[in-house]
């Protein structure tokens, strides 16, 4: 049974920092794995699905006084996010990170902590092209997500998805809660067409993985 996505993550908010700590295999880890990935120099940047906060938890921890841009469908969970670090700099954007303007070079990294399996190889890239508008020259895009290995269990996933969307005549473009992982192959390569000059996976816990891609700096003659 498909919700929309919304609708999901607010029914359970109220669990959900538990559910993702204690059940999601590599969460735990992967949150404390990003704080340590992010340079200490960045001070600004972008959480694309910022959710809770639960990566924003360990990041603050590290870097203290960075100033962060959080991106989020769900209000309910938003709010959560605001009580919990009411003094960080923090701005809070409720909306589809689809949808929302980044700006260009604003940002020295940007962040995503298994928000992005739920959608297409073409909304990806459109997004990921976003992405790479937005940072500044030499940043990085850190991301954190549900990644499969062999292509036949992506290939089941997006067909299963298609099917029941079908079912229950789901209009295209509309956001439904189910899980479409793609292959860490198939990620790479969407970051590299979206002009990601570097693109690698640098860690790995059952299914969750962790890929950094990045901008290069400019050099003028």
């Amino acid at each position: 049974m498909l919700e929309k996505m919304s609708d999901f993550f607010a029914a359970r908010v109220n669990d959900y920092d538990n559910h993702m700590i204690n059940n999601v295999i590599g969460c735990k880890e992967g949150y404390k794995k990003m704080a340590e990935l992010l340079p200490g120099s960045v001070s600004n940047i972008l959480d694309l699905g910022c959710g809770t906060g639960l990566e924003l938890d360990e990041i603050f921890k590290t870097h203290p006084t960075i100033k962060v841009t959080g991106v989020d469908l769900t209000k309910a969970m938003l709010d959560v996010l605001k009580q919990k670090h009411p003094n960080q700099k923090l701005t809070i954007i409720h909306a589809s990170y689809f949808d929302y303007d980044f700006g260009i070079e604003r940002f020295d990294a940007i962040i995503s902590f298994q928000t992005m399996h739920h959608f297409s190889h073409e909304q990806k890239i459109k997004l990921y092209s976003k992405v790479y508008s937005a940072l500044k020259p030499g940043g990085n895009y850190i991301e954190c997500d549900y990644m499969v290995i062999e292509q036949k269990d992506e290939d089941f996933y997006f067909k299963e998805n298609e099917r029941i969307r079908k079912e229950k005549n789901i209009v295209d473009g509309e956001f439904y809660h189910y899980d479409t992982p793609c292959t860490i192959d198939n990620q790479l390569k969407m970051l590299r067409i979206a002009k990601f000059e570097k693109a690698e996976m640098v860690w790995r816990k059952a299914n969750t993985t962790m890929i950094v891609a990045d901008k290069a700096i400019k050099f003028s003659l």
